[in-house]
């Protein structure tokens, strides 16, 4: 079992996101993320979404959204070099006025920015890959147990130019 990444173009349309996320419910797959959004083409839409499964799953994975109409093309990240970052907000309730002062260092140095603030909490925006993200919630969830809300939106990914990782 490995993480996996695929990349859909599909039609603009209501209802195509429903019928995509019920094919993976319907042959019970697991998405471990699943973003959505217009292209520069306005009747396109593209999905980035990223599950964990064995080889042989995620070939059937691949067949079926290719035998889907509304699919136009699928994309296999998987091994490929791609940017890829995620969108995660982290409030921290109960803070002091050091811990707040505290949390503004620490978003300089985990390149995260303080998105909002009041006199006892701080929200923290973050858009850095999954792993950078995991770390910092490892480390929040360490210094402010009991503490903190987590929203996370799901990564979106484009090929590297470079055939680097982004």
């Amino acid at each position: 079992m490995k993480k996996r990444w695929i990349c859909l173009f599909v039609e603009n349309e209501i209802g195509v996101l429903a019928r995509i996320a019920g094919l993976f419910s319907a042959k019970a797959y697991n998405l471990d993320s699943l973003t959505v959004g217009r292209t520069e083409d306005e009747t396109v839409s593209r999905m980035t979404i990223s599950l964990t499964s064995d080889d042989k799953t995620f070939e059937q994975v691949k067949k079926q959204l290719n035998r889907c109409i509304e699919v136009i093309k699928v994309v296999d990240y998987t091994g490929c070099a791609v940017c890829r970052k995620e969108m995660m907000y982290v409030k921290i309730r109960g803070c002091s006025d050091k811990e707040i002062t505290e949390l503004f260092r620490l978003s300089q140095v985990a390149g995260t920015r303080v998105a909002d603030y009041g006199r006892s909490s701080v929200l923290l925006e973050s858009v850095q890959s999954e792993e950078q993200n995991e770390e910092l919630i490892a480390r929040l969830k360490r210094d402010y147990p009991g503490r903190i809300e987590i929203v996370r939106g799901g990564s979106v990914a484009a090929e590297a130019i470079n055939q680097e990782d982004c």
